[in-house]
């Protein structure tokens, strides 16, 4: 099939997005954001909070390995990821419903920019206070009885709509 190696994908060009996980509970989450990360070749995902790290059974068993192609680091809280994000130049949303919010449909990435987008706990969402220091709040439309969807579905929308394969 044509697969990456560990050390081949380390080495290859990454779609320049971070994804940010604030406080996500769910291990199986985290090993599906990581899964997702690897199959578009993200940059990297940032554990915030109380988000679990690996080495870890529980994220393996979603990650499938993933864990160890795609890099990650972690901060004590999201607002300290969102600020070295912000110094290395990349533009950082929330990925909420919010006062102002972009619909995703709406926005376009711009290819010579590098991006990150937070995504918050399974019920409390993206902190208010990250939230402030973002760039931007950008939301997936939603027409049922639910204002949320899970952590690592919403994952896959936001990276897959990143992903220049999209347009092609």
């Amino acid at each position: 099939m044509h697969r990456l190696s560990v050390d081949e994908f380390k080495q290859a060009e990454k779609l320049p997005l971070v994804v940010v996980l604030d406080d996500v509970r769910s291990m199986h989450n985290v090993g599906s954001v990581f899964r997702t990360g690897d199959a578009f070749r993200i940059e990297a995902v940032y554990l915030c909070g109380i988000t679990s790290t690996p080495p870890s059974t529980e994220i393996h068993k979603t990650a499938l390995g993933a864990e160890d192609s795609v890099s990650w680091k972690y901060f004590p809280t999201a607002i300290e990821a969102v600020q070295q994000l912000k110094s290395e130049g990349y533009e950082v949303f929330a990925v909420e419903q919010a006062h102002g919010s972009t619909m995703l449909q709406d926005f376009q990435p711009v290819k010579e920019k590098k991006y990150a987008v937070i995504l918050g706990n399974e019920v409390k969402g993206v902190h208010q206070e990250v939230i402030d220091i973002c760039d931007g709040c950008l939301e997936i439309p939603q027409f049922g009885t639910k204002h949320s969807m899970n952590v690592s579905v919403t994952a896959g929308i936001i990276i897959w709509h990143f992903s220049p394969q999209r347009s092609q």
